[in-house]
């Protein structure tokens, strides 16, 4: 084989890098679970627990834009770890990530198999779930490029229809539609605008904070993007003003127009999207199809997590293997540059996933994926610390800061905040097992899996091979190593 059909290649445009920034972060947590959301904190409480969460994202994505600006990589935080700070948590994070998305593949063939019953009942869910999983893997076997072109029809499906609900929404509470306007009445009955306390805050901000999960993916794509230099900073800014934009203007829609005291908002749910609020709200303006319409919008936004979960799971695997942290064999690149070994092993680990999920009532598969669920959170976490580490680096090395491509603003402050409020969203994510009359011990245990599998994983590498952290001084900040085999 022919020595250009051995690299991975630069063909993720600058468009490609701007819809997986915002597609990462826009899909079912906000047009599923955003009434919820509001119905639990009120309108007041879901805005400022998605704020709080948004400055958080944009800290840990300017932190992330700054590393993969400087070392445009598909291992992304993996590698960062191996290089900043200890080639254990390299390790963790890489295979924790793998997993992590994997899983996702699996659970978002789940959800596709519940939208199409809305449509054909009588179809066995196995079926669509089968269909689904092959249009991604060809998606994804193709080239880099379809899968960018793919992902940015899928991101624009999104994106579209917030933009039409926003403008409808605002049509509504101004009074130009069907119905007067409702004024600031549901803003101001019962508890609202702020309803529950902090406590409903921090249950939101689990919402919030996996909602937000996959913008990180533009770590990873770095490594295939044409001008990483350029592309990455435009997308991670992307991210903070579209989330402002997108998410706080969604849920001021649904705080004006629906009463947090709505029945359904309570009873959210993907197999039920006619009580979604983006339902809700485009009947009431008359859209008789509003259900259907929004039916077939959750589907490319799950199909869109399955094809973002199937692309970063294989680079990572792919990018372990170059560090030598995975098996050799997932080295193997097709002549388009898809790593097809990587892509083979991610779609049977998330299909054998999937079939857990038909088998004693799918409390295997439920374990792996709250397992997967916090493996999102880890990963935040340890970006974070790696751009601390790689800022003190740099300093301890006498480097210019202005050499770097793109420098993340408010050092240290802005990754020290994101690692606090990722520590305590990860904390929180069942804080309710402990505050009963008795501990909830199998509910605490199955949300906080994912914590002793890390460590498991972590201190498993540094009992083999005896790492440590990485001296400051020693740490390696040239911009050569795994980008040399990326073909330009």
């Amino acid at each position: 084989m022919e020595e250009s059909k051995q690299k991975l290649r630069r063909s993720l445009k600058a468009r490609h890098m701007n819809m997986i920034a915002i597609g990462g972060a826009i899909g079912t947590g906000l047009f599923v679970a955003g009434g919820e959301t509001v119905s639990t904190a009120g309108p007041g409480g879901a805005l400022l627990s998605y704020s709080l969460i948004g400055i958080m994202v944009y800290f840990l994505m300017t932190s992330l834009g700054e590393m993969a600006a400087y070392l445009p990589v598909s291992g992304s935080f993996e590698t960062y770890a191996n290089r900043y700070v200890d080639k254990s948590l390299g390790f963790a994070l890489g295979w924790n990530y793998w997993f992590n998305w994997a899983i996702t593949v699996a659970a978002e063939l789940v959800a596709g198999s519940l939208i199409m019953k809305y449509w054909f009942p009588d179809v066995p869910a196995a079926v669509w779930s089968g269909i689904f999983l092959v249009i991604l893997f060809i998606l994804n076997y193709l080239s880099t490029r379809s899968y960018g072109e793919s992902e940015f029809i899928f991101a624009g499906i999104k994106v579209l229809t917030v933009i039409v609900f926003l403008a409808v929404g605002t049509l509504l509470i101004i009074g130009v539609g069907p119905e007067p306007s409702p004024g600031f009445v549901n803003w101001t009955i019962g508890e609202a605008p702020f309803v529950g306390g902090f406590t409903a805050m921090l249950s939101i901000f689990m919402v919030a904070g996996f909602s937000f999960q996959g913008t990180e993916m533009i770590g990873i794509a770095a490594g295939e993007s044409e001008d990483p230099e350029k592309n990455i900073p435009r997308a991670v800014h992307s991210i903070f003003w579209r989330i402002l934009l997108f998410y706080l203007g969604s849920f001021i829609i649904i705080g004006f127009l629906i009463p947090y005291t709505d029945e359904n908002l309570l009873n959210t749910a993907i197999e039920n999207i006619s009580i979604s609020p983006f339902t809700l709200v485009f009947e009431r303006f008359g859209l008789v199809a509003a259900a259907s319409i929004m039916n077939a919008v959750i589907l490319t936004a799950v199909l869109s997590a399955g094809n973002s979960g199937l692309y970063v799971s294989t680079r990572m695997l792919y990018a372990m293997a170059e560090t030598g942290q995975a098996p050799k064999c997932f080295l193997k690149l097709n002549k388009r540059g898809v790593p097809t070994n990587a892509l083979f092993a991610t779609v049977i680990f998330g299909l054998a996933a999937f079939l857990t999920s038909l088998i004693g009532e799918g409390k295997a598969y439920d374990w792996l994926v709250n397992i997967s669920g916090m493996a999102g959170f880890i990963t935040w976490i340890g970006i974070a610390i790696c751009h601390y580490r790689f800022r003190r680096a740099f300093k301890a090395q006498n480097k210019d800061l202005s050499t770097l491509p793109y420098k993340a603003s408010f050092f240290p402050f802005g990754p020290i905040l994101a690692l606090i409020l990722c520590l305590i969203v990860t904390a929180g994510q069942n804080y309710s097992a402990f505050t009963g009359p008795e501990i909830d011990w199998y509910g605490a245990s199955v949300a906080y899996i994912g914590i002793p599998v890390f460590f498991a994983v972590y201190l498993y590498h540094k009992a083999k091979h005896k790492t440590g952290i990485i001296p400051l001084e020693n740490v390696d900040l040239s911009r050569s190593g795994n980008e040399q085999h990326i073909l330009d």
